[in-house]
């Protein structure tokens, strides 16, 4: 396997699988509170150019429970690309911890990182993916349908770092994967040529989400106006008109079909507090999944599994 997990598809399906696999190992034994230390005497640092709640506390509190010692570093330690380089960063922290996670805003300053690091490097998010999220909705989907395989998964809302997380699983993963967005805000057209050409998976773009909620199984969707782009908002809920998921968009999909959010939710906004709060939102344990994978993937790279 590759050093670092930088993108779903830096690792091939049965790597994937495997880490699947894994991370439903590792769940348990926590669940059972077995003694199970693989990190004890390790370091993980962890770089936030970006605030978190679910980041820092599935990381933090992931690495404690093997064993480990997690440090975070805020933009007040650390400013990567602008009070010191990305380069510089990965050498020093290299020399003091057994790995890095990063949550960062610019795509380019996670492959500059990785590029230098000694140690394993994880990218916790980027402004262009959110590969350790779609990893955990994939475990969530494994759990709550028992299979992968023939599902349709209907994404409503701006094409974003989930998006082009879920373009490049289709690559990996066969799947039917329908972005509904509107006209103006369409994932990276590169990234969708790729998964298209790819041959695995159905993908779409469409700008209709009921047409895109049609026989789904699983209707996920985010905030309109992600961190670094909340200055947009009042503009954006103009264009996103009609894109909110609704009890009505959700009786268009499956009988079956399950709600996916990654949160923070604005509740009225993207998603009302009807289908947030009904039997169909797993959003709650796809939350508490975000640890459990974080943890496989990261002992996978550590040579722990």
């Amino acid at each position: 396997m590759n050093k670092d997990f930088l993108h779903v598809d830096d690792w091939t399906q049965d790597e994937i699988l495997s880490v699947l696999d894994l991370s439903v190992e590792v769940k348990q034994k926590l669940k059972n509170r077995e003694p199970y230390a693989p990190f004890k005497g390790h370091t993980l640092a962890m770089i936030f150019a970006k605030p978190s709640a679910r980041t820092r506390v599935s990381f933090e509190t992931g690495f404690y429970r093997l064993g480990g010692h997690s440090l975070y570093l805020g933009p007040a330690e650390i400013d990567v690309g602008t009070r010191e380089s990305a380069k510089d960063v990965a050498r020093v922290l290299s020399a003091y911890n057994d790995m890095i996670m990063a949550r960062l805003f610019d795509h380019a300053h996670i492959i500059e990182l990785a590029r230098y690091a000694s140690v394993p490097v994880i990218n916790g998010l980027t402004d262009y993916n959110h590969p350790c999220q779609i990893m955990a909705d994939i475990l969530t989907i494994k759990e709550h349908f028992g299979r992968l395989e023939d599902l349709k998964i209907a994404y409503i809302g701006d094409g974003n770092n989930i998006v082009h997380s879920w373009l490049r699983m289709a690559t990996r993963l066969p799947m039917h994967f329908v972005c509904a967005c509107p006209v103006s805000y369409p994932p990276d057209q590169a990234t969708f040529e790729i998964a298209k050409q790819a041959s695995i998976s159905t993908v779409e773009i469409s700008n209709d989400p009921f047409g895109a909620a049609r026989d789904a199984d699983v209707v996920y969707t985010d905030v309109w106006a992600s961190m670094g782009k909340k200055h947009e908002l009042e503009e954006r809920k103009r264009h996103f008109k009609g894109f909110t998921v609704t009890p009505q968009l959700m009786a268009a999909s499956r009988p079956t079909a399950v709600f996916m959010h990654c949160l923070p939710a604005q509740r009225g906004l993207e998603v009302t507090d009807e289908v947030m709060e009904s039997p169909a939102s797993i959003v709650f344990q796809q939350a508490e999944n975000r640890m459990h994978m974080q943890n496989a993937i990261m002992l996978k790279l550590a040579g722990k599994a």
